[in-house]
């Protein structure tokens, strides 16, 4: 049975999904006229402009929109997957996590931007993304595309957005209380489970508003403190940046002369690359847009937070990690995934036997965001499916206690396929609906020139 579930696992998210989701990022950005370049500095200002322009009563800000995206994009896989990334796939398949990042962005600012453009109004705010793209966009006839996207997306909420999460924590902590002298618990584990999930439940009932007030709060917290700790470490070793880089550049293309032979060919490292960076950031998956189209804004606007999220996650926050590691002189087991204890001993060289401590608490932080976010994505699903979401948030909190004390191996890899199944209704959505994307850009783009103009 495991055998059969990796094997379609490797199917789903291989290479195939991979050339999939690049090249429908690639036609979005040569469609729209690579927004990730031409809209980047725009996209920084408005996030800083968002990010301090002040709270925002009756709705979900634009800001808070954004950390919500944020928040699910931004967890265990910016830690664990990278240091998984680079045991499997060498140095160089952090430049095709970049790739992936780049073309990423035209792809998110598509989804967020067409989220906001066929939301709808409902009761507790607006509701959207592909599900509500698809059917307002392209007509009834793909409601049946729509409901499979949703069905894949609460799968995808219990496992990826939830249960792998609080497994992380739970490992996370454990590990740090052996370097401790201490010993694990089953009824610690369980009372972090508890602990958790009181927190998830008490947020998701609150609704959007809460989760986005919550996510507004929390994100910047954990991105900032992860951030300085990765900046500590590059500090101390900071003669050894730029050869890290050239390990990136010359292990995109010939492996073996940075792993010692010990990983073949510049082709694994492009499929490592791409499927992790993809798993990072979720650009294709269409899930973030669930968050985006929630947000008090204009379609391209909201498009280009979408940019500043891929930017932000990605480029930035993966990065640090990878620098981290690979600055470090911890040597690095090619060909196992070792995941976070490669990326605890990085940090080791450092903070010593606190990197553990430091590294526990940012899972914590980051899995609470990413099950807020994933909460509220499969809430949404479910609205769209059976017109409520109060049974899939009691559902969500149950599953968090679950993750705390079984074995999710197996749920995990289930639902990184419904995950990557997710990606298939909504990239043919934004393929087709690319005509409507180009509009709304070009409008977006000659208000900007004629704002330019008045000013001066």
């Amino acid at each position: 049975m495991t055998e059969l579930v990796f094997y379609i696992q490797d199917v789903i998210l291989g290479l195939p999904a991979a050339a999939l989701i690049l090249g429908v990022g690639l036609f979005l950005s040569i469609r729209l006229g690579f927004p990730q370049l031409g809209l980047f500095p725009r996209a920084i200002r408005l996030f800083f402009r968002r990010m301090f322009g002040g709270k925002q009563e009756g709705g979900v800000s634009s800001f808070q929109a954004f950390c919500t995206a944020l928040a699910a994009t931004v967890g265990t896989g910016n830690l664990v997957g990278v240091a998984g990334a680079i045991c499997l796939g060498g140095p160089g398949a952090v430049f095709w996590m970049w790739v992936c990042a780049f073309f990423g962005m035209a792809t998110k600012y598509a989804e967020a931007a067409l989220a906001v453009r066929y939301r709808v109004k409902t009761p507790d705010g607006y509701a959207g993304g592909p599900m509500y793209t698809m059917t307002r966009g392209l007509g009834l006839r793909f409601c049946p595309l729509a409901k499979a996207y949703c069905v894949f997306g609460i799968l995808a909420a219990f496992g990826v957005g939830n249960a792998a999460q609080v497994s992380a924590v739970v490992t996370g902590v454990n590990a740090a209380v052996v370097r401790l002298g201490g010993e694990p618990s089953r009824t610690a584990d369980l009372l972090m489970g508890l602990t958790l999930a009181v927190l998830a439940g008490f947020l998701l009932f609150g609704g959007a508003k809460r989760v986005g007030a919550a996510a507004e709060t929390l994100v910047p917290i954990a991105a900032a403190g992860y951030i300085l700790l990765c900046i500590g470490v590059l500090l101390a070793f900071r003669r050894r940046i730029p050869g890290a880089f050239c390990q990136i550049f010359t292990g995109a293309f010939c492996p073996r002369a940075v792993t010692g032979g010990m990983l073949g060919s510049a082709f694994h490292a492009l499929c490592v690359g791409c499927r992790r960076g993809v798993f990072t950031n979720e650009a294709g998956m269409g899930t973030a847009s669930i968050a985006h189209a929630c947000a008090e804004a204009e379609p391209a606007e909201q498009g280009l937070m979408g940019v500043v999220e891929v930017f932000l996650d990605t480029i930035v926050i993966c990065t640090l990690t990878a620098l981290v590691i690979l600055v470090s002189g911890v040597t690095i087991p090619y060909g196992t995934d070792v995941g976070g204890e490669l990326t605890t001993a990085a940090f080791s060289q450092v903070y010593g036997a606190g990197a553990s401590l430091f590294l526990a608490a940012a899972l914590i932080l980051f899995a609470v965001a990413t099950i807020l976010g994933w909460g509220l994505y499969g809430a949404r699903c479910s609205q769209f499916l059976f017109g409520g979401w109060k049974g899939f948030a009691a559902a969500q909190t149950a599953v968090v206690v679950l993750g705390a004390v079984l074995d999710t191996e197996t749920v995990w890899q289930l639902s990184e396929i419904a995950n990557g199944l997710m990606a298939i209704p909504n990239l043919i959505c934004l393929a087709a609906l690319s005509s409507e994307l180009s509009r709304i850009t070009k409008e977006y783009k000659k208000s900007g020139a004629s704002g330019s103009r008045r000013r001066r």
